[in-house]
């Protein structure tokens, strides 16, 4: 059995999402009227100049900032609706989003295994099973060799690999990825891509990726392009990994 078979869910749907920043004549408004989805086991672009709203779409989806108005839904539960609809937003991120960041922001005194199993035991699953459920994924990205390496020891596509599977330890229904790829050379940007293109559908898990990086967009099959707040949908190239 793979290990990260998961049910199937309803990925990521955002309905006329709106952020205003401000008040008044000084009100700024970041997002307008956003539509956006992503199917379980998909891996969607989204491209834009600074400003355009990407930075402020993504906090939003994460739960790190509340919406001014719209529906946003995570995995089969409706998250926001014109306010949240979640109590606790600290467990929202912890269990139900997967982040993947430019930095890997791994913590420096764990080893690579404890980097992965904390936050399954932080939601409560035993250490020895965390510690499973890290080598599982480890092994799954190819990097189970370094399992009880400290961070520092690890080169920069090993360190992206560990955050990837960080972010897929609590089998969030989400991966929000922000310019995971900026800090690598070609062959390594692509590696990644490929596999968060693996672990989506493996895992059915709904992966939005923010970049500016070239080498990566085509990738992409679907890609959402934001500018002054609004999104644009297009075909992308898809190119084989």
């Amino acid at each position: 059995m793979n290990p990260m078979n998961t049910p199937t869910r309803g990925g990521i749907l955002i309905e006329g999402l709106r952020k205003v920043y401000g008040h008044g004549d000084t009100a700024v408004e970041a997002l307008k009227h956003v539509n956006m989805q992503v199917a379980p086991g998909e891996v969607v672009g989204l491209v834009g100049p600074s400003g355009s709203g990407k930075s402020t779409l993504l906090k939003c989806l994460g739960a790190i900032i509340e919406p001014t108005s719209g529906r946003m839904t995570l995995g089969n539960d409706v998250i926001y609706d014109n306010g949240w609809k979640v109590k606790d937003l600290r467990e929202l991120r912890r269990d139900r989003i997967g982040f993947v960041f430019q930095a890997p922001y791994l913590i420096p005194f764990l080893d690579v295994t404890d980097n992965v199993a904390l936050l399954p035991m932080l939601a409560g699953m035993s250490n020895a099973r965390a510690r499973e459920r890290a080598l599982e994924l480890l092994t799954a990205l190819d990097v189970q060799h370094r399992a009880h390496a400290e961070p520092s020891q690890l080169s920069g596509g090993e360190q992206q690999r560990v955050s990837i599977a960080r972010a897929l330890a609590n089998k969030p229904p989400v991966i929000l990825a922000d310019e995971p790829t900026a800090p690598l050379d070609s062959e390594r940007a692509l590696g990644v891509m490929r596999i968060l293109n693996q672990m989506a559908q493996q895992a059915q898990t709904a992966i939005i990726v923010v970049t500016h990086d070239e080498k990566i967009i085509p990738t992409f099959k679907r890609i959402y392009h934001i500018r002054d707040g609004q999104t644009l949908e297009e075909a992308g190239e898809g190119r084989s990994l």
